[in-house]
């Protein structure tokens, strides 16, 4: 029977290095896991967040107002001081996907339980959304709802 020695000096030298190179990735696999890297073509969703106050809302306030008849127009406030009940804010938080956060606040002042006041920083629809060019006549018929280069089924008798 002819003996074969182990490679004993080679199995010394690899299997430390691997345990060592196992637990490295074991301990740094959780900073990967927490890093900032982002999959391509991944899609993010715009946040919303608080209460939506247009423009057309807020020009319905007027001073005189009941706190009841503020609260149908505008809604519940987000924030409603615990210290000074004269006093309510909505706030609106757009966050959209390319990580910019739009803001608006309207706060609203009440003097015994009656509009006073109110401070807003609501952007008007016309700034958001800029007005769309009207179509040219025969692009669309409304009255039919289907576009004029469309056939169109015959007429019924």
């Amino acid at each position: 029977m002819r003996y074969y020695p182990t490679p004993l000096p080679l199995m010394k030298v690899k299997y430390p290095t691997m345990r060592k190179t196992l637990a490295l990735i074991f301990i740094l696999s959780p900073l990967f896991a927490c890093s900032t890297l982002e999959f391509p073509g991944v899609y993010k969703l715009p946040i919303e967040q608080g209460n939506i106050v247009t423009e057309e809302m807020v020009s319905q306030l007027e001073p005189g107002m009941s706190t009841g008849q503020v609260e149908f127009v505008l809604g519940t406030p987000l924030i409603r001081d615990s210290f000074t009940n004269d006093r309510w804010d909505y706030l609106y938080v757009l966050q959209n996907p390319d990580d910019s956060v739009e803001k608006q606040r309207l706060t609203v002042y009440f003097d015994n339980g009656v509009l006073s006041h109110y401070e807003s920083s609501v952007v008007s629809d016309k700034d958001q959304n800029p007005p769309v060019e009207p179509m040219e006549e025969g692009e669309f018929d409304e009255a039919e709802g289907d576009f004029s280069g469309a056939p169109r089924p015959p007429a019924a008798p």
